[in-house]
């Protein structure tokens, strides 16, 4: 799984005549998460049952047709009657990594169309606690493997200053794992390497090299990466350093990655391989490393001043060829000329001159 993260936060803004413009800040980290401004502030968290106490998100097993019941608490932490919508909402990954909840005028089609909070919106007194029950029907049809969600508690305000509305928003993760065959399964694509070299033909230079990471299983994952440059067969090899690990992905998810990797020998025709081990996280937090995926792509290095000699060469090589052909050319043609004045000559009766 992702590390946790303590707060997922949006920011959408339009003008007045939106008709709604929205800021959102969904908790999903350990204990209580907590949205607070002025005179408002409330907090939520799981509720202690059977599932767990204290925990920091909502992770079943359930296979399809299956149920699960459990609650969200939310307080009011502040000095005025609360009056906040429930809802569900799937989940995904932003481009900087992070995991969001669609916002409400989204359509959900997994967790956040399986999930029904016994109401739609709750009311609480200051000071004051209550508790949302909810219920998760995964569909006979669903497919086997996991969706991310969360549950969400939201408020509207008007915002006189910008004059739009405000929708705050603080929820809980939900991480399902429906039951049958799960296909964990990471592939790289689109790999390709590029090389930036030194004007001194035998120095080293860096190599990018560049893919995307996709998830083609079922199973959320993330992974470990490592990648290399060699010349040809293998030789004079060059090891990118330390690389942050892509993450978590979502079934369906895709992540580009950008690797540089320094001291690339201009081996004139390089090899650059990519190696990503998927890790898998259970729903009791244990990581599992799986097999590996490579992949290899290859690419051009050649040392420029090398390369400007070798223009250079065959400029010159090119240019001598020509001069030389435009001389044989011009031979050939005063000796035509010469045979072509002798034989008019002949026919005269003259004798041929010679030259």
């Amino acid at each position: 799984m992702q590390p946790s993260v303590p707060r997922w936060k949006t920011l959408v803004r339009t003008t007045a005549l939106s008709l709604l413009a929205v800021v959102a800040a969904v908790g999903v980290g350990a204990g209580p998460a907590v949205a607070a401004d002025g005179n408002v502030a409330w907090t939520v968290r799981t509720a202690s049952n059977s599932y767990g106490e204290a925990r920091s998100s909502y992770s079943y097993n359930v296979n399809p047709g299956g149920t699960v019941e459990d609650a969200m608490v939310v307080a009011n932490r502040g000095p005025a009657p609360l009056t906040l919508a429930v809802y569900a909402a799937d989940g995904f990954t932003t481009d900087a990594g992070q995991l969001d909840l669609l916002t409400g005028d989204k359509k959900s089609v997994a967790v956040g169309a399986w999930v029904k909070a016994s109401a739609g919106s709750v009311v609480i007194q200051p000071g004051k606690i209550a508790q949302v029950p909810f219920t998760i029907t995964v569909p006979a049809n669903a497919t086997p493997g996991d969706h991310v969600g969360g549950i969400l508690t939201a408020l509207t305000q008007a915002d006189q200053a910008e004059g739009i509305n405000v929708d705050r928003r603080l929820g809980i993760r939900i991480t399902l794992r429906v039951g049958g065959e799960l296909k964990p399964n990471l592939a790289i694509e689109n790999l390709h390497v590029t090389y930036d070299g030194t004007s001194n033909p035998f120095a080293k230079g860096d190599a990018t090299v560049a893919y995307t990471i996709h998830n083609t299983g079922n199973a959320a994952l993330s992974g470990q990466q490592a990648v290399s440059v060699s010349g040809p067969f293998g030789v004079l090899r060059a090891r990118a350093g330390d690389i942050a690990a892509p993450p978590q992905l979502l079934p369906g998810e895709s992540w580009d990655v950008r690797v540089p990797v320094r001291g690339v020998a201009p081996a004139v025709r390089l090899a650059a391989t990519a190696t990503v081990t998927p890790l898998l996280t259970d729903a009791s937090g244990s990581t599992t490393s799986l097999k590996p995926v490579e992949a290899t792509a290859h690419g051009w290095a050649l040392p420029w001043m090398v390369v400007l000699a070798l223009v250079v060469l065959i400029a010159v090589v090119v240019g001598a060829s020509l001069y030389r052909r435009r001389n044989r050319a011009r031979r050939k043609a005063r000796e035509d000329a010469r045979v072509r004045d002798a034989v008019a000559q002949a026919l005269d009766g003259r004798e041929p001159q010679t030259s």
